[in-house]
């Protein structure tokens, strides 16, 4: 029968079949159990019964997909809904993210997870499912493994399988490090180092950690910057830096004579740190090096040896995949963000009217540039403002929304028409003259009166309609004069329309993207109720607060850049 309650090892059912597997699965960090063909739970290591709140009792024996699998919001999979299972029963090494696990408390445990096939002794193969959480629950915190270790085959296959997971589930560079320091020590070593090749071939040390217990001590004091790496240097840490060779090294290594600052800031970290025994390997992406990981032994008796260097290069290669592609990621956003900033225009001063813009970037890369916004004084005096929305979301979109924007400001300025047939014009022009397949745009003239009253002329194409806001706290869209978006082939079937609006003294127009107020889960309603309720709330603000408030309270946690235009005429 299933031992009851936690475990101090791994839980299993049948020591025959699993007996091997069961000390393999302490090794791993993160959460893993082995399944048998059928799919029920032989072995399950302390780490999953600590992320999920179970006993062991609860989980050998039992359907992993019946007991475990859930979506975001608790409810059970149908199996041929369950990514997890479809890849069990593919039998092959399979890896996915944003899949969920039902905790013994009822709640659901956001995973990353990783299964490959794996033997379970004679002629039977299971499958070895190892799951790591992004938000771990507290009672889940980390805990220190065995110090460094000669490690069984299996153990090394499920080690490389926990870094690949845990490294390749994050875009961030920062974090990608701070995983690896938590996989390797202390498992691998007392102490690691890190060293990054940053902007113009600089060397960082990033990470100089210590395994203290079940605590991971950084010396802050020898981290920062290094000297620039040596183009002929013979020693480790210079040779990994240009991606030569993995070296084994102490500190007698660095006892002689210094050949460059690297090998003196080296000394100096053998010195403070007590390290006995050093391996260093290069971190190599797909087109250059990109550092250097140092696994060091101060308290732990013995020396690393040439058998421990592949397990160290291959831990090494899943790093700096994962560095690598966080690199990429940040380069593409750092991208998109300068070409949206400088695409994006300053907002004219107008007598009298105060205007404040806003522009938020997607959290992804890719879905940064279709947002934007333009304002503009028009020769009869008036204000021309306009908010649009290009499909889609790359830099080609940004490329397309420059192109739109600048023809609308020429059509706006050279022909004295409504808003209507200037729209109507622009429509005509997307498809021979930019790269826009299809965008949503709101165009309108603010103009003054002579009994200065302000007036607000619009045509909507096909996007989330103005919001006006009285001082008194009034709040109502502005749905009128709503036609078609642009780049449909439909202008010669539909006539776009104008609306008219009395602009209040001090009130405020908003125009917006709809990044603002769709939220995952929710419709578009809903936005826009949540949205008018509280520009209602903070109609009193000075603009330049009521715009920052308003995008802290209704900006919900999209995937979608926002791009915000505020007007507020005189009071």
């Amino acid at each position: 029968m299933p031992e009851k309650g936690h475990s101090k090892g791994p839980a299993r059912a049948g020591e025959a079949s699993t007996g091997s597997s069961a000390g393999a699965l302490e090794s791993i960090q993160s959460g893993a159990y082995v399944v048998d063909k059928a799919g029920r739970m032989l072995a399950v290591n302390a780490a999953a019964l600590r992320l999920l709140g179970r006993s062991a009792g609860d989980m050998v024996g039992q359907d992993a997909h019946e007991l475990l699998h859930r979506g975001a919001h608790g409810q059970p999979l149908a199996a041929a809904q369950c990514g997890m299972r479809q890849a069990f029963h593919g039998g092959r090494t399979a890896q996915g993210d944003q899949e969920f696990f039902a905790r013994g408390d009822g709640s659901v445990l956001s995973v990353s997870w990783l299964l490959t096939p794996y033997e379970l002794g004679g002629q039977e193969t299971g499958t070895l499912v190892i799951f790591h959480s992004p938000d771990p629950p507290q009672s889940a915190g980390h805990t220190a493994g065995r110090p460094a270790v000669p490690l069984t085959e299996v153990e090394r296959l499920a080690l490389l399988a926990e870094t690949t997971t845990r490294l390749t589930s994050t875009l961030d560079a920062d974090e990608a490090v701070r995983r690896l320091t938590g996989l390797v020590l202390p498992r691998l070593a007392d102490w690691v180092v890190i060293d990054l090749i940053v902007e113009r071939d600089e060397v960082w040390r990033k990470a100089v950690v210590r395994a203290d217990g079940s605590a991971l001590q950084h010396r802050t004091d020898l981290e920062g910057p290094m000297p620039p790496v040596p183009e002929e240097s013979p020693m480790p840490l210079s040779r990994a830096l240009r991606g030569v060779a993995s070296t084994l090294a102490g500190p007698e290594t660095y006892r002689g004579a210094p050949d460059s600052g690297i090998a003196v800031e080296q000394r100096r970290l053998f010195e403070a740190t007590g390290i006995h025994s050093a391996a260093i390997v290069p971190l190599r992406g797909a087109r250059d090096v990109l550092g250097a990981l140092t696994l060091g032994r101060s308290t732990t008796p013995g020396n690393y040896t040439d058998p421990d260097i592949p397990l160290f290069e291959d831990i090494g290669r899943r790093a700096a995949l994962a560095l690598d592609n966080a690199r990429l990621f940040q380069r593409q956003r750092a991208v998109a963000e300068t070409m949206q900033k400088y695409l994006l225009p300053q907002m004219p001063q107008v007598q009298g009217l105060e205007m404040a813009v806003r522009y938020l970037p997607a959290p992804d890369a890719s879905q940064v540039g279709g947002d934007w916004y333009d304002a503009f004084t028009l020769p009869d005096g008036a204000i021309a403002l306009a908010i649009g929305d290009v499909v889609g979301h790359d830099l080609e979109a940004a490329a397309g929304m420059a192109q739109m924007r600048n023809i609308l400001r020429a059509y706006a300025w050279s022909q004295q028409h409504p808003a209507s047939r200037v729209v109507t014009h622009l429509d005509e022009a997307i498809q021979p003259l930019t790269d826009v397949t299809m965008a949503t745009l709101v165009f309108a003239r603010l103009a003054q009166s002579a009994d200065n009253a302000w007036q607000l002329t619009w045509t909507n194409a096909g996007h989330p309609p103005p919001l006006l806001v009285t001082r008194e706290g009034l709040a109502n869209y502005l749905t009128d004069g709503h036609g078609l978006l642009l780049g449909t082939g439909l202008r010669q079937h539909t006539t776009r329309a104008d609306a008219t609006a009395q602009h209040p003294p001090g009130s405020t127009l908003i125009l917006y993207t709809d990044g603002l107020i769709e939220t995952p889960g929710s419709s578009l309603d809903d936005g826009m109720e949540r949205l008018r309720q509280h520009a209602a709330a903070l109609a009193h603000r000075p603009l330049t607060s009521f715009t920052d408030e308003l995008l802290r309270r209704a900006h919900p946690t999209g995937h979608d850049d926002v791009a915000l235009l505020a007007v507020r005429t005189p009071r």
